[in-house]
């Protein structure tokens, strides 16, 4: 834990700033996405061994919502690794910014979550992609744990199942959360678990209280997943 930058929690750019990436992540995605798709494919299938589990749960066309625990910025890659379908997700603010990464987060299908406000512009996107039949990627958790363990769920992952009603497949990863040890030369090895997909009646304008409901019950799989794979790993 040393080793990990403060956390910031409030974005200060002004929500116009964002407003580039919301509307090219509508849009679709490019070249870009293959293309990193691919670089970022050998490390992970090599050097972290990545497999998964369970990928038949994932449906091959269709609005789709990917609810994954989160470790590492690897674990969108880790995901879509063993899936033909591409992936678009939310993301936080605060990885735009530098010019490289940027254009690849803007044209890979990216688009940001503004840290620290009320942002109703992250999910009219959310809810444009799945109006497209295409997969989302929603971190259960709303970011990265830092403490190793799983953290605690967020209403926003309830509230995208819920007002949309696209079926949710819960997600595993365990090993990620010791990605960042490879400056040590130590290599996780990484597993995905796909859950059977869960589907909840759309309900328009659903409380704070339901939304954390349905979070939790998407959650709750990928719990005992987790778990399980832990246990196997510890054999």
């Amino acid at each position: 834990m040393a080793d990990m930058k403060p956390q910031v929690y409030k974005d200060e750019r002004p929500a116009e700033y964002f407003d580039q990436f919301h509307a090219a992540a509508r849009k679709g995605v490019g070249w870009t996405y293959t293309f990193v798709r691919i670089l970022v494919s050998l490390p992970a299938l090599l050097i972290y061994r990545t497999r998964a589990i369970g990928t038949e749960n994932v449906p091959k066309s269709g609005a789709l919502v990917l609810a994954p625990n989160h470790f590492s910025q690897m674990d969108h890659f880790f995901v879509g690794l063993y899936l033909r379908r591409k992936i678009r997700f939310m993301a936080k603010s605060q990885m735009f910014g530098p010019p490289v990464l940027t254009y690849i987060y803007k044209h890979g299908g990216v688009f940001p979550v503004r840290r620290g406000h009320h942002d109703e512009e992250s999910f009219k996107t959310a809810f444009t992609i799945l109006d497209q039949d295409e997969m989302l990627l929603v971190y259960a958790e709303g970011g990265r744990s830092r403490s190793g363990k799983l953290g605690e769920v967020k209403p926003g992952i309830g509230r995208i199942a819920l007002e949309s009603g696209a079926p949710v497949v819960p997600v595993a990863i365990h090993g990620s959360a010791k990605v960042r040890r490879w400056k040590r030369l130590r290599f996780p090895k990484v597993t995905v678990r796909f859950g059977e997909p869960l589907s909840f009646p759309a309900e328009e304008a659903p409380s704070r209280e339901r939304q954390l409901e349905v979070a939790e019950k998407i959650f709750a799989p990928v719990r005992a997943m987790y778990e399980g794979l832990a246990t196997r790993s510890e054999r």
